[in-house]
């Protein structure tokens, strides 16, 4: 081959990488907007729902079930959802996930009646399942350049952590200026977005041999997590002691137990147990629940105060929470891309831990009847969004580092598991402690306009101080755990059962998967 055609060749393969490059940030968009969908669902439901009750006829008994038909088919679902990402490829089910979840949004918002309502958001759980998974893998696979890896999870760790503020701040204007039904049709947009990125940019596999799926596991966990989920809904709004709690609870730890078991003696395991076992994924499932238990006060119990005690409009509570939102964009970014690849996850995830507690305290030792949105309620924003952009930039990113491209769909899938399961133990322990501090402070101050007022803020700062609690106790958990380096002393990709899936090399280091890059390696 003459010199100008070997240096065209080269110019061409040059191109074609750049362009590659190029395409795995847009790769990063379609990802990131498929998690805002699952993300926003977690709050600005929440908004509509008086709206919708008011709309729809239902009773307060019913209304949960908007919320818990949700939580129950995605936390039941996670697991196999992730396999099924691993074995029929994340390209395609993130775009099953992506409609379907469009297809369940558009159902709910044309509701008209209760039933139909809770069949949609049950769907919506469904399919959710489904898309969370393979948007995670699809990322995990994507980058593997530690510098890129670390900008990329750092933006997809800021939209987690900041997607339940901007669900707040979405739902209420949506809620306030357009109708209730707008907070599940904005899912149809997002969708219509992400989906033309999907079928232009993603590159589509063959079914993975290697990987194939764990019925007994898979019905297991399932029941077992729906068990655990649903027992903790029944202790929000019955009692701890309630036997159906009780019994629910047990059956989930029985049942997860069972399933533990059975993993250790499959050939196929539906959740290889050497994903928990590594002590950097492992430590970094312990940071996402752990933190999702004491982060939900900050949206639930900040909300009812702005707006029941400071007669915030939902708008203006929404506003309220954009200096957090910003925090954790700036935190998980820095985190992520500049931070963990220096200092590793160990000092990062428990310093984000702490600075979420120190936010959790200063509300729970200056709320008040007449507390200043800039003198005391901002600092602690500010501090808890510094916090949570530590957590999620690097959990996210730690938590599917060196899982096998066979093994990431379930690895990503253990993510949002954690999530869920914390959340539901937040709802439950939070909510039932918070009630019970307003009853016990009514009792003892009598009855009266302002006692109701007081009490309520009573409550608040009681959830605040567990809240606190609870991170500060994940700190300590976390940097037991977790082991000292960084992840790029860690070594390759853990090798998969079998062949090399098709976006592994022979080493076992996974490879970015967008379309152009192939075409370069066909060059």
């Amino acid at each position: 081959m003459s010199e100008p055609a070997v240096v065209a060749s080269a110019q061409a393969q040059s191109a074609a990488a750049a362009a590659a490059s190029a395409r795995r940030w847009w790769v990063l968009g379609v990802v990131g907007l498929a998690q805002l969908m699952v993300v926003l669902d977690a709050t600005i439901v929440n908004i509509a729902l008086p709206s919708a009750q008011r709309d729809l006829g239902f009773s307060n008994a019913d209304r949960q079930w908007v919320v818990t038909a949700y939580s129950l088919a995605f936390g039941g679902l996670l697991l196999l959802g992730g396999r099924l990402s691993d074995l029929l490829g994340r390209r395609r089910m993130l775009i099953i996930g992506l409609v379907g979840f469009a297809a369940a949004s558009a159902l709910g918002g044309a509701a008209t009646g209760f039933a139909v309502l809770v069949i949609a958001r049950g769907a919506q759980g469904a399919f959710g399942a489904l898309l969370a998974p393979a948007a995670l893998s699809t990322l995990t696979v994507t980058f593997t350049d530690p510098a890129e890896r670390g900008k990329a999870f750092g933006v997809y760790g800021a939209i987690a952590g900041a997607g339940g503020a901007v669900g707040l701040l979405l739902g209420g204007v949506l809620t306030e200026y357009l109708s209730w039904r707008w907070c599940l049709y904005v899912n149809v947009v997002l969708a219509v977005v992400a989906v033309a990125g999907a079928v232009r940019l993603l590159a589509s596999y063959p079914r993975d041999p290697s990987v194939h799926i764990d019925w007994p596991g898979t019905v297991l966990v399932g029941a077992g997590l729906v068990a655990v989920v649903y027992g903790f809904s029944e202790a929000e709004t019955k009692s701890w002691g309630a036997s159906e709690t009780l019994a629910l609870l047990a059956a989930g730890v029985v049942l997860l137990t069972a399933f533990v078991l059975v993993e250790r003696r499959v050939q196929h395991p539906l959740l290889p147990l050497r994903i928990v076992l590594n002590r950097f994924r492992g430590g970094a499932y312990l940071a996402i629940g752990l933190s999702a238990i004491g982060v939900f006060g900050i949206f639930l119990f900040l909300t009812y105060y702005l707006q029941l005690t400071l007669a915030y409009s939902p708008v203006k509570s929404g506003l309220a929470f954009l200096p957090m939102i910003a925090t954790i964009v700036v935190a998980s970014t820095t985190s992520s891309g500049v931070l963990m690849p220096r200092l590793g996850p160990r000092p990062l995830i428990p310093t984000g831990l702490l600075l979420g507690a120190g936010g959790m305290v200063i509300l729970a030792t200056q709320l008040g009847l007449r507390t200043s949105y800039p003198g005391q309620i901002l600092p602690a924003l500010i501090l808890v969004g510094a916090g949570l952009g530590l957590v999620f930039g690097c959990a996210l990113n730690t938590a599917t580092y060196g899982t096998g491209a066979a093994d990431a769909g379930v690895a990503s899938a253990l993510v949002n598991t954690n999530q869920q399961v914390g959340g539901s133990i937040g709802t439950a322990l939070l909510n039932t402690l918070a009630a019970s501090a307003l009853t016990s402070y009514v009792l003892s101050h009598g009855r009266g306009p302002l006692v109701l007022a007081e009490a309520a803020v009573h409550s608040y700062v009681v959830a605040f101080w567990v809240a606190a609690a609870i991170l500060a106790a994940s700190a300590v958990v976390c940097a037991l755990v977790l082991p000292s380096g960084t992840l790029a002393l860690t070594g390759p990709a853990e090798p998969s059962p079998g062949l090399p899936g098709p976006a592994e090399s022979t080493s076992g280091a996974v490879t970015a998967v967008t379309k152009e890059e192939m075409s370069a390696r066909d060059s």
